[in-house]
C-alpha cells in the first residue's frame, strides 16, 4: 500500500511540474455575449456574421461587428530554479548545514557492523510450546 501511494504521489508530482512548466494559449469567439468557438491548439473558426453585408453598402458610418475574438495566454514558469543569492543569510546557513549533515549522515557506519553480535539471548524459564500446546505433527 505505502509503495501504491508512493508511486501516485510521485506521478501526481510529475505532472504537476509538466503542467507548469508548459504555455499554452485559449482562443475563444464570442457572438455578443455568446461564446460560440473555443480552441487550445489552433485558431478558432468564425461564426460567420462579420461577413454578412447590409443593404445599405453605400452609408458613411462604419458599423460595429457583434462579433469578438479573444486569446487568453497561460504563459508557463520559466525559472524554476531558486538564486542562492536570493536567500536570506540565515536561509543559506540552514541549507548548507543540513546538506553537510545529510552527505556525511551514514560516513561513520560501517556496513558490516553487526551490534548483536556477542548478545546472548535470555535465559527461557518454562518451553513456551509445552505450554501454549503447540506441536507440530
Amino acid at each position: 500500500m505505502k509503495k501504491l501511494v508512493h508511486k501516485f504521489i510521485s506521478v501526481i508530482m510529475a505532472v504537476v511540474v509538466l503542467l507548469t512548466t508548459m504555455s499554452f494559449s485559449i482562443d475563444m469567439h464570442y457572438c455578443g455575449d455568446m461564446l460560440v468557438d473555443f480552441s487550445i491548439v489552433e485558431q478558432v473558426k468564425s461564426c460567420g456574421m462579420e461577413k454578412v453585408k447590409t443593404d445599405c453598402d453605400n452609408l458613411n458610418f462604419t458599423q460595429k461587428s457583434c462579433c469578438t475574438d479573444t486569446q487568453l495566454i497561460v504563459e508557463g514558469a520559466d525559472n524554476m530554479k531558486a538564486s542562492f543569492d536570493q536567500l536570506s543569510f540565515e536561509q543559506q546557513i540552514f541549507i548548507t548545514s543540513f546538506t553537510y549533515s545529510y552527505i556525511n549522515l551514514f560516513a561513520g557506519i560501517d556496513s558490516n557492523t553487526i551490534s548483536l553480535k556477542y548478545y546472548s539471548p535470555p535465559f527461557v524459564k518454562q518451553d513456551v510450546q509445552v505450554l501454549h500446546q503447540l506441536f507440530l505433527i
